[in-house]
């Protein structure tokens, strides 16, 4: 009997293929866990974590209640943080570095990052701008501004050149905000900096990730340096990976959503109230009718 052929299995399988090709093409790379809340507790007493030394910040996203953005794959947020200016980045994602044009991709202002975690990566492509100001990020989610003003000539370009048709500035709500904790670490077992943020939603999910950020040629170093780092440490890699924008977004849109539906009802109970108040001297008036007496037939 002839022997059975082993499967020969690829060194490098697609999907890594991909990702490789995104990292030599990309400007930064950034190594993501989100921590399973089971392992929250643990995971901050074995990495020292203090978040009385942490920087406080409030995120806020802006879409359209359905999410428009979002499904066409663009991001518009701004941050208030502690201790710095206000800041704002239009964000495109997923997006294929190399095949941007050249006006964009060339902008001191623009980087392309791939972020990876287990089980998946995108590549996204950012227009940042740092407002230099505390009080702009917070006008605009009062309502005291609009959304345009602190953004920068390059973010409304981008943003009105991959825009769905006929969706502008001026159609976006405010999805927010969220309360973040950041802290950054410096463990001498790893050798790098490692950040830690930690998202506070108003249903009191807790979303923990850990990150660090490295030159697209380092990456595949970092990344089993960084595995070997919390596995010794008893940090699950196992969990479900949980995006925090993609967390927010969701909540937010079906909060509005849930408000739409209940101001909706309000307002028809209400024409229905006003109806009824309207026609109930018709009703009174043939209820009067249909009780009066019938008048005696004469005799003959």
């Amino acid at each position: 009997m002839a022997a059975r052929a082993t499967p020969v299995r690829p060194l490098i399988d697609d999907r890594l293929a991909e990702m490789l090709a995104l990292i030599d093409k990309a400007d930064t790379v950034e190594l993501k866990l989100t921590v399973p809340e089971t392992n929250q507790r643990s995971a901050v007493r074995a990495l020292g974590m203090d978040p009385l030394e942490a920087q406080i910040r409030q995120v806020f996203f802006f879409d359209t209640p359905d999410l428009t953005l979002d499904k066409a794959g663009i991001v518009v947020r701004a941050r208030r943080v502690q201790g710095r200016g206000d800041d704002t980045v239009v964000k495109l994602r997923p997006v294929v570095p190399g095949e941007l044009p050249s006006g964009i991709r060339d902008s001191p202002s623009f980087g392309g990052e791939v972020d990876a975690m287990p089980g998946g990566f995108v590549c996204s492509g950012s227009m940042k701008a740092a407002l230099g100001t505390t009080d702009g990020v917070k006008a605009v989610a009062a309502g005291e501004r609009s959304l345009r003003k602190i953004l920068t000539k390059e973010q409304r370009a981008l943003f009105k050149a991959y825009a769905p048709e006929g969706i502008t500035l001026d159609d976006l709500v405010v999805l927010g905000p969220i309360p973040v904790l950041k802290l950054k670490l410096a463990p001498k077992a790893l050798g790098r900096k490692l950040v830690a943020e930690l998202w506070l939603y108003p249903d009191g999910t807790r979303i923990v990730e850990l990150s660090t950020k490295c030159m697209p040629s380092e990456a595949i170093t970092v990344a089993l340096q960084g595995r070997q780092f919390l596995e010794e440490n008893g940090v699950d890699l196992s969990g479900r990976q949980t995006t925090k924008t993609r967390t927010a977004l969701n909540f937010f849109s079906r909060e509005i959503k849930a408000a739409a539906a209940a101001v909706e009802k309000a307002a028809e109970a209400t024409v229905q109230e006003v109806e009824k108040v309207a026609t109930a001297p018709r009703r009174r008036a043939a209820a009067k009718g249909r009780a009066r007496p019938a008048a005696p037939r004469a005799g003959r």
